[in-house]
């Protein structure tokens, strides 16, 4: 017998016996987190640490068929947003006894396929994916090896695939109204890229349907798209602010963006809200602090991505579970929008 599998099983006869239990109903507990009680899971979970027991990752996966692993592949980790969702998602799973691998894919589908492939023959139990904008090589892959997955950040009722997210359409319409409730006839828009993100692209249609209920036009140079960066949305901000025919406002794809356009305005010399009016979307934590303080569109980032674990984790235990679950959005009102100058 390997000398492994005789530590294992000396392990989980001490931790059984520092806990008072069965073998069986430590294994029960490690394997199955929700087949025992909170009380007893404490209890052993106790004995584990003091014990220094480490379950053998590869006779659990062979007793279960299960690694009790997710995968998660997000376009960037510079981005504030994903590092909140991941946070969460990660801590939901820890607490269910599930670890998370996490992979990268700079908005690039090719890239994003490969990392997949990798998760899976490392064998993880479902993927977490972010929007649903993916290669059609990936969803076949998906479908001909039967591993679970979710789109988060969108909410997509009219696709057959599992997604948990806001209506970003929805409520980028709800950010350009804001404005156009204020009095605003002449809006721009910073935009993050559209390539490979359905998030942003859905957005703008959100901005740009609230013009045309409205009867208002967008010039062409009023329409700049950037990446997320502060120096990218700063010289957009130049730009649009040195047309001879600027707008009096302006939608942002995010707070990063909106943060770039509200540095920018104050260099060159404008008052937010009396010369330029901005608009946000993400309500990040830095929102509330600036001077003045971002209205904005928030949105549960924890929230959201604890539900796709919450998903992934139901349907691996083979219950019951609601393919598309929408996360609400609020438009948060602070001190960067106002009525436009006479």
């Amino acid at each position: 017998m390997e000398k492994s599998s005789v530590r294992s099983k000396q392990g989980i006869r001490a931790v059984a016996a520092r806990a008072g239990v069965s073998t069986a109903t430590v294994s029960r507990a490690l394997n199955s987190p929700d087949s025992v009680s909170a009380e007893l899971r404490a209890r052993i979970a106790e004995a584990v640490q003091s014990v220094g027991y480490i379950p053998h990752a590869s006779a659990r996966a062979l007793s279960s068929r299960r690694t009790r692993t997710l995968g998660a592949i997000i376009p960037t980790i510079d981005n504030t947003m994903f590092a909140r969702g991941i946070a969460a998602l990660q801590k939901y799973l820890s607490s269910v006894g599930y670890m998370l691998l996490l992979t990268t894919s700079g908005y690039d589908l090719d890239a994003e396929l490969e990392q997949a492939r990798n998760l899976i023959s490392r064998g993880v139990d479902g993927l977490v994916l972010r929007g649903d904008c993916h290669h059609d090589a990936l969803r076949k892959m998906l479908a001909d090896t039967a591993v679970p997955f979710i789109n988060v950040g969108v909410y997509r009722p009219d696709r057959p695939y599992p997604c948990v997210g806001t209506d970003n359409e929805a409520a980028a319409h709800r950010a350009a109204m804001h404005l156009i409730e204020l009095g605003h006839r002449r809006i721009g828009i910073v935009s993050a890229l559209q390539r490979n993100n359905d998030r942003a692209s859905a957005r703008i249609d959100g901005f740009r349907r609230a013009f045309s209920e409205n009867g208002i036009e967008l010039p062409p140079q009023w329409h700049v798209e950037v990446p997320y960066t502060l120096d990218d949305a700063r010289e957009a901000a130049r730009y649009l602010l040195g047309l001879a025919d600027r707008p009096s406002a302006l939608v942002c794809g995010n707070d990063v963006i909106a943060y770039g356009v509200l540095l920018e305005a104050e260099r060159s010399g404008h008052v937010i809200p009396r010369d330029l009016s901005v608009v946000g979307f993400d309500d990040l934590d830095w929102s509330r602090h600036l001077r003045p303080s971002l209205t904005t569109i928030q949105v549960p980032t924890g929230a959201t991505w604890q539900r796709a674990g919450e998903y992934l984790v139901r349907h691996l235990a083979g219950e019951q579970t609601i393919m598309h679950h929408e996360i609400d959005y609020s438009l948060i009102v602070r001190e960067s929008t106002a009525p436009p100058r006479p």
